[in-house]
Parts: structure tokens; sequence; C-alpha cells
């Protein structure tokens, strides 16, 4: 997509949906009634996929992915019962794994703006075309967001790292993936997509301050993925791998945990083990919260 069109969608979801320019742009909820505290992570049990959750103070949703089913709308009810609002979905590439459940998330829940990173790819996965027309039908903006876009809510933001130009085009998608750096009052989290080494060593090369103390490890833990560069820039202390139980990928890699396990001090969380994971914090301290 060309920058002048990307530019005159973001006006345009702007002005739909009633933000003020910030950046990319700023949203407020129509949802009310969540209690004034610190935002709140969530990482779904979604099977062999991802799908994270950031619920901000005030009741501002903020979703990533869904996961390749309807698994999503389960863990979604758990993480956060009685909602059924999402004010903003990311899809971090059109990949069956990550936009698969947002076909029944829509249909239980309203979203304010989609966002994705202008990749069609593939014209031959239906379930593509179909999740656009069903978004689209809903009069749902969906807007392209790359590299250096960011968002603010009060004091939390959203920095879009990844891709640049140079990843954008890539013919690979998993380089195209929408890579997400979290910021809030009391904790910062990387949402990583499916990006491998090139990408990771272009983030560490290029990107000033890359810390982070929750780290969605890039795609589902796959050996070609989370190598000791980025691990030691990124240096969390807690780290979540979203991933199917006995998935036939074998993720994650053995040698993916070694890095993990001599490059960090983190604590590491597996949905395939630990169910829903909630992440927040309590007293200065980071808490994790696990379904099992």
């Amino acid at each position: 997509m060309k920058d002048d069109d990307k530019k005159s969608n973001v006006f345009f979801v702007v002005a739909m949906i009633a933000l003020s320019a910030l950046d990319v742009f700023c949203w407020f909820s129509v949802v009310s009634g969540r209690p004034n505290l610190g935002a709140e992570a969530y990482f779904l049990d979604v099977g062999q996929g991802d799908s994270e959750l950031m619920a901000f103070p005030g009741g501002i949703t903020m979703m990533t992915d869904a996961g390749p089913t309807d698994a999503v709308t389960h863990s979604l009810e758990k993480a956060v019962p009685g909602r059924r609002y999402i004010d903003l979905a990311f899809i971090t590439h059109p990949q069956a794994d990550h936009f698969g459940g947002y076909d029944f998330v829509l249909d239980h829940y309203g979203v304010g703006a989609f966002l994705y990173n202008g990749r069609d790819d593939d014209p031959g996965v239906t379930a593509w075309t179909s999740l656009k027309s069903k978004i689209a039908a809903k009069h749902i903006p969906l807007i392209t967001l790359s590299a250096g876009d960011r968002i603010h809510y009060k004091n939390d933001e959203v920095d879009i790292l990844s891709p640049n130009s140079e990843f954008d085009e890539s013919a690979e998608l998993n380089d195209t993936g929408l890579v997400e750096m979290i910021r809030t009052e009391h904790f910062r989290a990387l949402f990583a997509a499916d990006i491998g080494f090139n990408v990771e060593d272009w983030l560490v090369a290029n990107i000033k301050d890359f810390r982070a103390d929750i780290l969605k490890v890039p795609h589902h833990g796959s050996k070609y993925s989370s190598g000791d560069a980025l691990l030691r820039a990124v240096d969390p202390a807690v780290a979540i791998i979203e991933v199917g139980a006995k998935n036939v990928y074998g993720q994650p890699g053995a040698a993916t945990l070694a890095r993990l396990a001599s490059s960090t001090r983190a604590e590491i969380f597996r949905t395939d083990k630990n169910g829903n994971i909630e992440v927040h914090s309590e007293g200065g301290m980071l808490k994790v919260t696990r379904e099992k």
C-alpha cells in the first residue's frame, strides 16, 4: 500500500470513530465500568496459534491475533468475562493461526477497528478473503500500520517496530509480522509475532532501547527464532510461549528453550502447559496468574 493511501486510511478511521490524532491515532472506549487498575496482559490459550489481549485502565482492550479457531472465544470469556467489545484488534500477518479466530470473535464481540500490515497474501486462502469481507460488512475500519507508527492512550503507548520497508514486501510472510512494543506505567511488553533471526537482528541493531519486562516469544518458540542477541537485548523477566500441545512442528524447539535459559533471567510460561496466562504489576513486581 502506498504511503498516501495509508495516511488516508488512518485519517478515515480517526474521523469515523471520533478519535483525536496523536502520531497514528488515539482511541477511547465506549465500554465503561472497569476499575482504575494498571494494565494487564493476557496470553490466550488458542491451541497452535497466537492471541494476546491487553486490558488498559478505563476498560480499553487491545487484542493481537486470535489463533486459528473458535477456541479464542472461550479463552476471551475466561480472561475478561462479560466483556463484549474490543477497541483495537491487530492481525500481525495473514496466516490462519493468527487471524482465523477473528471470524468467531466477530460473531460475539464488537470491534472498534482492525489493524494489520497491509499484506493480502495467498488469495487461495479463502478464510482471509472471507474475514476481510466480514470486517467490511460490519463497517469496521481496517487500516495498515508499519514501523514508526505509534498509538497513545493516556500514559500508555504502543510502538510498531516492524515491518519496515525492508521487510514489508518480503516473500516470507513471517518477516512482515507487526512487532509491538507496549509501554505502560508499570511494565513493558514486546509482542514479537512470528519473526525470525533476520528481523530480530535488524531490530537489535536499530532500536535503541529494546528492553521489555514481558516477551511474547517469537513464532511459538521455533528453533529459527529467539536468537541470543534478541534475548539479551530484551532481557525479559517473563517469557510467554504460545503453542499447541503436541504440535507437529516440534515447538517450542529445544534450542530455543536453551537460549531462553542461558541468555535471559526469564521465568518461562507456555499456553500448552499453563492455559491462559495473565501478567500484571502488583507492588512494583510482575505477578503471573496461570489457568493451570
